[in-house]
């Protein structure tokens, strides 16, 4: 049973803040405790950080203070609003970006930012355009930042080889007895293994720059001006690390542009839809402008098709592991994830010219 979480007034007076607030729950987040508080200088949001997820919650930390910092400046010098267009932290009355608590938890605050939200799913391809703008100008405003001075929060997390290898381990033993069941989905995989190393192998030979990434590029962490419809601020900094441009926007295409939740069981319901490509495509490569090599403009199709393969061999791994990592509702709950995924990559190879005219069609003349 998870350990009950409150927020004591010993944490609440470390970030200064009164000691009798009532701190109020704030519920749709996975992994992070997170709670809202009010005062009368303003809102705040307090989040216990996971330990059991995140080990080394000072490097993310690190990791966040040094992002919005270099950020505000960003956004000061194009004269915008640093305190609503990224997050900013409440440091300590000791001028810490976390206090830990006398049990060992790790608090951070940050000032919430009124007047927009985020949304599970993207409500059109308006609202999804608005989350490719949000993340393209991310990769702008950090494409000069020395991406391998972050710590890797999560080693080898878009490491598309080392997740196959995962995935032989899984095969050669069997945990679950469920190999079997699987020979459709293990015959699919073992197919593109020699494509999945396309982007590390670019990566090692020099050919890709390492890149601040956000790697949690999904519709909810982009907040939405309530008013205007625009994006307003990229959230959830938790696993921003050096990573390549088509990990980010290849996880935004994964679930962006495709037609049904990924793990909705009825395969003919699943298809990989190309307008909301071209939706999300046009605002990310718009608010990217220049900051993006040739190369790494050319990858981002690839990135599509690799992230979906790596999201459906890590849950047909987990399948055979006999589900110890995903959360599950019934025992093939993450063989019909991965069946899901396997649809949608055989769809976008299927149309990944169309993908590469899209891509240059929004950077022509740049």
């Amino acid at each position: 049973m998870k350990q009950q979480c409150t927020v004591t007034p010993q944490i609440l007076t470390a970030f200064g803040l009164p000691a009798d607030l009532q701190a109020k729950a704030v519920h749709g987040g996975h992994i992070n405790d997170t709670f809202s508080v009010e005062t009368p200088e303003g809102q705040f949001i307090l989040q216990r950080i996971n330990r059991f997820v995140f080990p080394s919650p000072e490097h993310i930390m690190e990791n966040v203070s040094a992002v919005t910092e270099f950020l505000r400046n960003k956004i000061k010098a194009r004269g915008g609003d640093p305190m609503r267009e990224t997050l900013t932290l409440r440091k300590t009355t000791e001028n810490a970006g976390f206090f830990r608590d006398e049990d060992g938890e790790y608090w951070r605050c940050t000032v919430l930012i009124t007047g927009a939200t985020a949304h599970e799913t993207p409500a059109g391809s308006k609202m999804l355009r608005e989350a490719g703008s949000a993340f393209g100008s991310f990769q702008s405003m950090l494409s000069d930042y020395p991406a391998d001075t972050l710590h890797e929060i999560i080693p080898h997390f878009h490491d598309t080889p080392d997740r196959f290898r995962q995935l032989r381990e899984a095969m050669e033993q069997n945990t679950a007895g469920r190999k079997q069941e699987a020979e459709p989905e293990i015959a699919f995989a073992l197919q593109r293994e020699k494509n999945c190393g396309f982007l590390m192998e670019l990566l090692s030979q020099g050919k890709l720059p390492l890149r601040v990434t956000h790697n949690d590029t999904k519709m909810s962490n982009v907040l939405i001006d309530d008013t205007t419809g625009k994006a307003v601020c990229v959230i959830d900094l938790d696993t921003v690390m050096p990573g390549l441009t088509a990990f980010d926007f290849g996880d935004s295409i994964r679930a962006g542009a495709a037609t049904a939740a990924e793990d909705e069981t009825d395969l003919s319901k699943v298809h990989f839809d190309l307008s909301l490509f071209e939706a999300y495509a046009e605002g990310f490569l718009a608010a990217a402008g220049t900051a993006l090599s040739e190369t790494e403009l050319a990858t981002l199709p690839m990135g599509a098709i690799l992230m979906t393969f790596e999201v459906g061999i890590r849950f047909l791994a987990d399948f055979l592991n006999g589900d110890v990592y995903f959360r599950t509702a019934y025992p093939a709950h993450n063989l019909d994830r991965a069946r899901n995924q396997f649809k949608l990559v055989e769809e976008m190879e299927q149309k990944q010219e169309e993908m590469n005219a899209v891509i240059q069609k929004h950077t022509a003349g740049r």
